[in-house]
């Protein structure tokens, strides 16, 4: 759970900081127009603070942290969102300066999305086999209780 709450700190600061990198880079280059830029900042407080501050919570509910699973989720989830802002923020910038960018970055940027997926992909899956045994365990649990009510008043009747 540590990891989780350090990550989503460290995107918190990142945000706030792209946030900023993005507002003083086209103030000082009287850039006006559209830029990648713009969404970096929402991208890395979004997906990364507030996406690993409600797997945190989950986590806390269902046990998630601690399986290989979801170590892979960890992994995979934010190196989608390090490849995807590193790709947002190189083309942003070189669109600010007025440069040319390769094609490559726009596949450089999908495929950070298709990584981001796959952790997506292997949260959900852990999530759902663990509310799946949070739901058994609650129906053993009612089962449980209804027997021993009934246990109990039919003793009560009995006696």
């Amino acid at each position: 759970m540590r990891k989780t709450f350090h990550a989503a700190h460290i995107y918190m600061i990142v945000g706030v900081i792209s946030g900023l990198y993005y507002r003083e880079l086209t103030k000082a280059n009287d850039f006006t127009g559209d830029t990648q830029l713009a969404v970096v900042h929402t991208h890395l407080l979004a997906l990364g603070m507030l996406g690993l501050l409600i797997v945190l919570g989950l986590d806390k509910v269902f046990s998630l942290s601690g399986t290989k699973h979801y170590d892979y989720f960890f992994w995979f989830y934010n190196a989608g969102i390090a490849i995807t802002c590193a790709s947002m923020t190189y083309r942003g910038t070189q669109t600010v300066l007025g440069h040319k960018v390769p094609e490559l970055f726009s596949l450089v940027g999908g495929l950070g999305h298709i990584i981001l997926t796959v952790g997506l992909i292997l949260l959900f899956t852990l999530l759902g086999k663990r509310v799946k045994e949070h739901v058994e365990g609650q129906d053993g649990q009612a089962a449980q209780a209804v027997g021993t009510a009934q246990a109990g008043e039919s003793e009560r009747v009995s006696g």
